[in-house]
């Protein structure tokens, strides 16, 4: 995963304000339907083989709970591209947030660590909607108390901008540039149904109550 400014244009939205809340889907545009998906997801897993001149060493631990759906199909692909097991996983990063404080207790999601581990190995993460960067932050922290890989490497479906900490992803599947009054939903067929990303108005009357939900990616 590679330090570096956001390079998504950030367009307007309130300053010092409260990051926007997931709204309402059916207010949404389509920004990318199934087929859209597939083929980013297909991308992602040639860019990820290409990178690491094969998969040998690869282990692939998404962040829940649509990234762990999301690391599942990479992997998979991987493995149907090199004929060879990937390794898959996930990591919670719920205790290592930086806004526990502010928002109170939230559930904790599952951690599973392929039976080798992580360390010495280029561990890829996958995140549905790379935003803030703070979630990608304490998954990094998490993945720290779990062993020492060789590398990390960052892979989104959606990257979005407004980034407030210096990450950058190393794969994704989309760039979509949005205003801090629009809000991303990232729809898969394991949970929702159907894969699509839409894009909407996000629920800014609920955001200033909660202080944000969407600042945590």
């Amino acid at each position: 995963m590679t330090p570096a400014p956001s390079h998504v244009p950030v367009e307007s939205g309130p300053p010092n304000g409260p990051r926007p809340v997931t709204g309402d889907p059916s207010a949404a545009r389509l920004v990318l339907e199934a087929a859209d998906v597939g083929r980013a997801l297909t991308r992602i897993a040639h860019e990820i083989v290409e990178r690491n001149h094969g998969a040998d060493r690869v282990v692939v631990l998404g962040i829940p709970t649509r990234g762990v759906d999301l690391a599942r199909r990479i992997a998979a692909r991987i493995s149907a591209v090199e004929s060879a097991t990937v390794p898959v996983g996930s990591v919670d990063a719920t205790m290592y947030r930086d806004d526990l404080r502010l928002r109170g207790v939230r559930p904790l999601e599952q951690t599973e660590i392929p039976p080798d581990g992580v360390d010495g190995k280029v561990v890829v993460l996958v995140d549905d909607v790379l935003f803030s960067g703070r979630t990608v932050r304490a998954a990094l922290d998490a993945l720290s108390d779990l062993g020492r890989p060789q590398a990390v490497q960052l892979a989104v479906l959606v990257d979005r901008g407004h980034r407030e900490l210096p990450i950058r992803a190393d794969y994704v599947g989309k760039n979509i540039p949005t205003s801090l009054r629009e809000t991303v939903h990232v729809q898969l067929e394991e949970r929702d149904g159907r894969d699509a990303v839409l894009l909407g108005p996000a629920d800014l009357d609920r955001s200033a109550a909660t202080g944000g939900e969407e600042s945590a990616r």
